[in-house]
């Protein structure tokens, strides 16, 4: 069973930067799943933000986070970030980190043909709460 854990939300003002951190104890989760970022507005369904396949290095990004945010893995760390600049207001969201793998992942795994889909998903973190304010 993977346990997601997500870290580095918080206030930022409009205009400014977070790195949003994305692990799972005991797995290594650049090199054998895809990792998707998604996020949640209060009274809006949960949408995908960004993905990252292991197997290429390839990314996806949403429309509206394009140019802003940029989606990183350090395998040393078992880590994948999500850094995000320009935050605007409408940035505010819990954050979701969730993985994806491709049988078992021995060569790495890509992003879902529909990599924003929720239910291509097998594993979820809690979330973690930006708010973009001043």
């Amino acid at each position: 069973q993977m346990h997601i854990v997500e870290s580095g939300g918080g206030l930022v003002q409009p205009g400014g930067s977070l790195r949003l951190s994305c692990a799972a104890p005991g797995f290594t989760l650049g090199a054998y799943y895809a990792i998707a970022w998604f996020r949640q507005a209060p009274g809006k369904e949960r949408e995908g933000v960004s993905c990252l396949s292991s197997t290429d290095g390839s990314t996806y990004y949403a429309d509206s986070v394009k140019g802003r945010f940029t989606i990183s893995r350090d395998n040393a760390k078992k880590t994948v970030y999500l850094q995000m600049n320009s935050l605007k207001p409408e940035d505010t969201a819990v954050y979701y980190c969730a993985s994806h793998i491709t049988g078992l992942g021995l060569y790495g795994s890509s992003c879902p043909t529909r990599p924003f889909v929720l239910n291509e998903y097998d594993y979820w973190g809690q979330g973690t709460q930006v708010t973009v304010s001043s």
